[in-house]
């Protein structure tokens, strides 16, 4: 077990779910980019095992493209993947596709982490980080230090310079407490099925959304150099 879940060692966490969302287009990557090779199996197999792995997650719902169902539940199966329950169809959006996870999850669920697909690197101490401050103010966002200067720019033209010392780089899994992202995705879905993000539709409804550890390993696979340096990483891990 990764070193990073001591808390869960002195805290039982409450029963915890994970919606894994795999609806994604790969237009960006040229192909289907979850089913391509990392280390000897496909990226989405490597994002599951990370969750099936983790102590704090009970039960893995993955939301795929409804041509993919099948393909999601045979290649659990090949990769003895026991927590998964359901591989719900997505929708439209991906927050259509977020709540038809949601919606799939266990009702014992308490705690639910959404997190990408395309994130095949998570540790077990960024899920049960997440968890845990879930757990303690009902959402939290894995993120990183901005360490770029960014611009604000219009139609090619720089307008300002926000200070990086208060911007954050978002990652998931985005964990809340089950009954509040519920809420947020199923008014999401009806009144602005295009936020960016699960955090900013709990934000839409008034919630707080909290800070946890992420981690510059912990990157989104959307081009083909974004697989060459998961690779990398992942070839230097001791436990692949």
């Amino acid at each position: 077990m990764d070193k990073g879940s001591d808390k869960l060692k002195k805290l039982r966490l409450p029963w915890a779910a994970a919606v894994i969302v795999a609806g994604g287009s790969g237009r960006r990557f040229g192909g289907d980019k979850l089913m391509a090779d990392l280390g000897g199996m496909p990226v989405l197999v490597r994002t599951m095992l990370a969750f099936e792995r983790a102590q704090a997650v009970r039960a893995i719902v993955v939301a795929a493209r409804r041509d993919a169902v099948e393909d999601v539940k045979a290649l659990a199966k090949q990769y003895g993947i026991s927590k998964l329950t359901a591989v719900a169809a997505g929708g439209d959006t991906r927050t259509r596709s977020c709540l038809a996870g949601v919606l799939a999850v266990p009702p014992e669920a308490e705690l639910i982490a959404i997190h990408d697909g395309a994130r095949p690197l998570v540790t077990e101490k960024i899920i049960t980080d997440a968890l845990w401050t879930a757990y303690r103010h009902t959402a939290a966002l894995p993120a990183v230090p901005v360490r770029d200067t960014v611009k604000a720019a219009t139609e090619g033209v720089v307008t300002g310079t926000p200070d990086r010392a208060g911007l954050f780089a978002a990652q998931t899994p985005q964990c809340f407490q089950a009954d509040l992202i519920r809420a947020a995705l199923l008014d999401a879905a009806e009144n602005a099925p295009d936020v960016t993000d699960d955090c900013l539709a709990v934000e839409r409804v008034g919630g707080r959304v909290y800070l946890s550890p992420g981690s510059e390993e912990n990157i989104k696979i959307t081009t083909p150099l974004d697989l060459k340096i998961a690779e990398l990483i992942l070839a230097e891990r001791s436990d692949p």
